[in-house]
């Protein structure tokens, strides 16, 4: 019998791993395109190449299928233990070998992020200091430091360490510095605005903060509706919307039920 090559002995050149990943995202085989995407980004870190604005949605993509369908399945074993849906025991066990599996993909794309994609705190910083530099420079950092913010916080939603919470937290106030060199209407800035403000209603239960922050962002995108190019319209209206649906749910609904609800995220 043949012996079954692995999808990373298919491509050995970045444009055969990056071709393949295309097929991999199109056969929605997002495990393998995690695999591929991470592959290409360390071989495009040994050659000091920065990633392409695709193969960086890429990477993205590939993550956000993978963890998200396992923070679904996560979501749905919690409910069903609050609720004793089931053989209780059975529930804990299982929902530990989907925390098992979050982890161990959260913190594969955090290494990628740490390793080979963020820039080290000293050149963070002056980059924040430039009185000139390249949009799509600062604009790429910001969109790594909202992945590790997003990663850290995947995590802290079942491992409630305050170490973990401190790491989200710090990933997005990094982002956030940052990402005031940006026009208040960028997608990536209200991106960002969206997830942090999440993490501060959900994870930090920080109310006040999440609102301020949440309200500040579309405030300010707002006032400069009228600058936005065509290209970019649609996605920042949209999560304009959601930051707009986040604080009606926050400031209304919440209050006056005390119920749970699933905040609306980029």
């Amino acid at each position: 019998m043949a012996e079954t090559k692995s999808v990373l002995d298919l491509a050995t050149k970045p444009d055969e791993t990056l071709a393949l990943a295309r097929i991999t995202e199109s056969a929605e085989r997002f495990e393998d395109m995690c695999a591929l995407m991470g592959k290409l980004v360390e071989k495009k870190h040994t050659a000091n190449e920065a990633l392409a604005v695709e193969e960086r949605n890429m990477l993205s993509v590939a993550y956000k299928n993978v963890v998200g369908q396992r923070r679904a399945s996560w979501r749905t074993l919690d409910n069903d233990l609050k609720t004793k849906n089931g053989k209780v025991e059975l529930l804990k066990e299982y929902k530990k070998v989907v925390e098992t599996e979050l982890n161990e993909k959260c913190k594969e794309v955090l290494n990628l992020l740490d390793n080979h994609l963020l820039l080290n705190q000293k050149d963070r910083k002056a980059l924040q200091e430039k009185e000139e530099y390249k949009e799509d420079e600062v604009e790429t950092q910001v969109f790594y430091l909202k992945m590790s913010g997003d990663y850290y916080r995947y995590l802290a939603e079942f491992n409630e360490t305050q170490e973990t919470k401190d790491k989200a937290e710090n990933a997005y106030t990094a982002a956030l510095e940052l990402a005031s060199k940006l026009a208040p209407t960028h997608p990536t800035r209200l991106g960002l605005a969206l997830n942090a403000s999440v993490c501060h209603w959900e994870i930090l239960k920080k109310p006040k903060e999440a609102c301020s922050l949440a309200k500040k962002a579309f405030d300010d995108a707002i006032q400069k509706l009228d600058s936005l190019s065509d290209s970019t319209y649609k996605d920042s209206t949209l999560i304009m919307q959601l930051l707009r649906d986040n604080l009606t749910i926050w400031t209304t609904e919440n209050e006056e039920t005390g119920n749970d609800v699933t905040q609306k995220e980029d």
